[in-house]
């Protein structure tokens, strides 16, 4: 097919890769169509570009290692899109069916080995993933050794398990492990089709929900812990899924998969002892979450700065809208100390922006558009202090794009406002448009986590903010339907 890329040695071993996700937050009111995928990422022909996105990064790992092996890499579509609401059930089953077409036109493989995000819904599927690699699996049959490198904030299902040799998720959050992740995945499925491993898998439930930080006790001392046990005892890898609380699905809790080479009943023996002790400090490991009043009471008094405050909920990494306006109206409120806050997704705003010009001053109203969770908007008078065309950030080794992107003052308050909805990972855009971080009392990043590479080296301290909005890290407050019970913190003591 016209998207395939095979790089053929002759009388190889084959291999094929391809990459298909998203993160489905089941309460944003946003739908993940087709051209959510086509502006995030959609790449055809094996073109993944210098540095390629996050998501394209085990599909280019994949060809490099069959390349130094003398085997044969057929590389299918790679499609992601920037986390939002359900995903159209028709783009779903088009991208789906595309990416088995491109692996029956390369079969006989040896090896798949696929880049999924591991909570994607769609209208129809709950556990997208499972049902992808469950056909990939009926496809190639038993003997084809059958892999996936997923995100962290997973849901890991047991018809995943059953579809595959073996899953790795990355470690680290945030995710900054992506290739080394993906080289521990090649590395087993290559040692599977030589014969060399038997993989065994198993899952356990810890039947909680939350958002865990390995920057910060006791995650921190937990994954290493995990990643200490990795190739003694015939432990192949283990795995922290730590499930999407956001995604309304049976499988979202936290889980633990081990995989082990044909020590099945030790990979079950571990899973549960590992899951059974992250259970028992479950109080411990949930961010300090603060509220708008107090996180501002807070950082205005410090005598530090800058202080970054990360708004939580409107993090679009999550599914949210990113325009939220509640956190900018009670910093406006205050008297503005010098601050400054992104990424506002408000395309019109950005449009208003470019129209007026760099220097130019006017009255214009911002975010609290896409539904009620987003806030009022708020009408500002503004100076344009900067347009970039096509604005980028790194992110985990790859890019993450802003699109066109200005550059608003108001008083003492700096605003990225930007077109292409993304969360913040770093500091560079601020940099671009001459924004002085050092300089100001508060930066406030619409993110959840990955902020943090970017921004602990030059803050003076970070504090984690639950505002309201599409990402509340209050899980009572979501309307969950058929996420299975009982289930910590909603219930009390769901493992005894």
């Amino acid at each position: 097919m016209a998207s395939l890329r095979v790089h053929d040695p002759p009388e190889a071993m084959r291999i094929f890769t391809a990459c298909l996700g998203t993160e489905t937050n089941t309460f944003a009111p946003m739908p993940t169509g087709r051209r959510l995928f086509e502006e995030t990422c959609f790449i055809e022909g094996g073109t993944k570009g210098k540095p390629p996105s996050l998501f394209a990064q085990p599909m280019v790992v994949a060809r490099e290692e069959a390349e130094k092996r003398g085997w044969q890499a057929v590389e299918g579509l790679c499609a992601f899109a920037t986390p939002a609401g359900i995903t159209v059930r028709k783009v779903y089953e088009e991208l789906r069916d595309r990416i088995l077409g491109e692996l029956k036109a390369a079969m006989p493989v040896n090896m798949v080995m696929m880049s999924l995000h591991g909570a994607m819904v769609a209208d129809g599927y709950d556990d997208c993933e499972g049902d992808l690699l469950t056909r990939i699996r009926a496809m190639v049959g038993p003997k084809v050794a059958v892999g996936a490198e997923l995100d962290l904030h997973c849901h890991l299902t047991n018809a995943m398990v059953a579809a595959c040799d073996v899953i790795v998720t990355f470690k680290e959050y945030p995710h900054t492990d992506v290739k080394e992740r993906a080289h521990e995945l090649f590395c087993i499925l290559a040692d599977r089709v030589e014969g060399k491993v038997k993989p065994r898998m198993a899952l356990f439930d810890c039947r909680m929900l939350g958002i865990y930080h390995p920057t910060r006790e006791p995650i921190k001392s937990f994954v290493e812990e995990i990643k200490a046990l990795e190739g003694k005892n015939g432990v192949l890898s283990v795995s922290f899924g730590h499930g999407f609380p956001w995604g309304d699905v049976p499988d979202a809790s936290s889980r633990i998969l081990v995989v082990t080479d044909n020590r099945p009943e030790d990979a079950k023996a571990l899973a549960e002892r590992l899951g059974r002790k992250l259970y028992a400090m479950r109080e411990t490991t949930q961010p300090p979450y603060l509220s708008i009043g107090q996180a501002l009471d807070r950082a205005i008094a410090s005598n530090v700065a800058p202080i970054v405050l990360a708004d939580c909920s409107d993090n679009s990494g999550g599914g949210a809208a990113s325009d939220s306006t509640y956190f900018l109206a009670e910093i406006l409120r205050r008297g503005g100390p010098p601050t400054a806050i992104g990424w506002f997704w408000d395309p019109g705003a950005v449009d208003l922006a470019f129209e007026a010009g760099e220097g130019a001053k006017l009255r214009l109203r911002l975010g609290g558009k896409v539904s009620a969770l987003s806030g009022q908007p708020l009408d500002l008078d503004v100076t344009v202090v900067g347009l970039k065309r096509a604005m980028t950030q790194p992110f985990g080794g790859g890019i993450g794009h802003l699109g066109d992107a200005a550059a608003l003052r108001t008083g003492e308050v700096d605003i990225v406002v930007n077109r292409k909805r993304t969360q913040v990972f770093s500091p560079n855009p601020f940099e671009a448009f001459g924004i002085d971080l050092a300089r100001k009392k508060l930066v406030v990043v619409k993110s959840m986590q990955h902020f943090h590479a970017g921004y602990a080296p030059i803050a003076k301290d970070i504090l984690y903010v639950a505002t309201p909005g599409t990402v509340s890290p209050d899980f009572h407050s979501l309307p969950y339907r058929k996420l299975a019970r009982p289930i910590w913190p909603l219930d009390p003591a769901p493992l005894g």
